[in-house]
């Protein structure tokens, strides 16, 4: 395969139609690299990710609480850089503590829904599951659409006699 080598420079010059119109063996060739580069950027992210935080983690998070804060941005100046941390907020919710806070609002004649934002979803295994008569009564509040296709492909080794 070393004969039909696409650079990266070469692909982004590319259209779409003429990537679509590639010999099947290019076409694989691009597609194999390009999943390899990703995992290998991945993979360099996340090992440059960890050598920052070993090497300014500590400082920065220290700047954050002694500004008072335990999350946001701060800025310090270290080996002749200047370093941006950010330590964003992640919040989750315990969802049965939280149904039984809606439903003690509602039994005391509340909008539920001027306290939570409610979004109800039923999961498709279970949908899949329930007899035809149930899933009719469901129906009409159900929306089907396609997702984004996705492809592997790989070169049919078989050979013609």
């Amino acid at each position: 395969m070393n004969d039909i080598t696409l650079f990266p420079a070469d692909i982004a010059e590319m259209s779409v139609s003429q990537l679509a119109q590639l010999p099947g063996a290019q076409l694989c060739q691009v597609d194999t690299e390009l999943d390899k580069a990703i995992a290998w950027l991945k993979s360099a992210r996340t090992k440059v990710d960890a050598a920052l935080e070993q090497r300014f983690g500590e400082q920065a998070r220290t700047t954050l609480r002694d500004s008072g804060r335990d999350f946001g941005t701060a800025h310090i100046q270290a080996d002749g850089l200047k370093v941006k941390f950010e330590l964003p907020k992640k919040v989750s919710w315990d969802q049965p503590k939280l149904k039984a806070i809606a439903e003690r609002i509602v039994a005391s004649g509340e909008a539920v829904d001027s306290y939570l934002d409610v979004k109800l979803a039923v999961p498709e295994s279970r949908f899949t599951n329930w007899p035809p008569t149930l899933q009719q009564q469901f129906a009409d509040a159900r929306t089907v659409e396609p997702g984004k296709p996705s492809y592997s492909i790989s070169l049919n080794h078989e050979v013609s006699a």
